[in-house]
């Protein structure tokens, strides 16, 4: 069984810390169970595989109706999260860490965190959600919000078009914001 903590700095996100097994021939890691999370009736419905050349930012995006688990299967990945819940004890709270090689955590991300990354190196995350893809719940955040103020290790990072137009939190409606609970 993997040790499984709470966030300190973020309601509802859990970091797993993995155990590896491994010999001259290589290494096995169990990445994902349901039990792990009784929190959610989860049903994983998807699974989902990010392949990034070093240097690409994915995020900040979040959703009303889906909750993410992620692995780094390569490489090495900044994950940023950050509380977009009003009604959340740590609503505007970020954190960051690192998840990849030598460093096996899974991390799993509630509705209404926001969540990116940016590849440390090129890297290969895989994501299990609990809804099927649905364009109308991808939602997000601009990457360098100044008020939410991720510290992220690189400052001019890769970024994708739709990411590069993501709003301010400043600018987002108060009913595009998620609350606690939702699914």
């Amino acid at each position: 069984m993997p040790e499984i903590t709470d966030s300190q700095l973020i309601e509802g996100v859990q970091i797993v810390a993995l155990g590896a097994f491994g010999d001259d021939r290589g290494r096995f890691l169990e990445t994902f169970r349901k039990e792990w999370f009784p929190q959610r009736s989860w049903t994983r419905v998807q699974s989902n595989v990010s392949y990034s050349k070093a240097g690409v930012l994915r995020g900040l995006h979040y959703h009303f109706h889906q909750v993410d688990y992620w692995f780094c299967v390569d490489g090495t990945v900044q994950v940023a999260l950050a509380d977009l819940r009003p009604d959340s004890r740590t609503f505007r709270q970020t954190e960051t860490l690192e998840i990849g090689e030598n460093n096996d955590k899974g991390v799993f991300i509630p509705v209404g965190v926001a969540h990116g990354f940016l590849a440390l190196s090129d890297a290969v995350l895989t994501y299990n959600v609990d809804n099927y893809y649905d364009n109308s719940d991808e939602h997000g955040v601009a990457w360098n919000d100044p008020e939410l103020a991720v510290e992220w290790m690189q400052d001019a990072p890769q970024l994708s078009e739709r990411d590069r137009d993501n709003p301010l939190l400043a600018d987002l409606p108060v009913d595009r914001l998620p609350r606690l609970g939702s699914a």
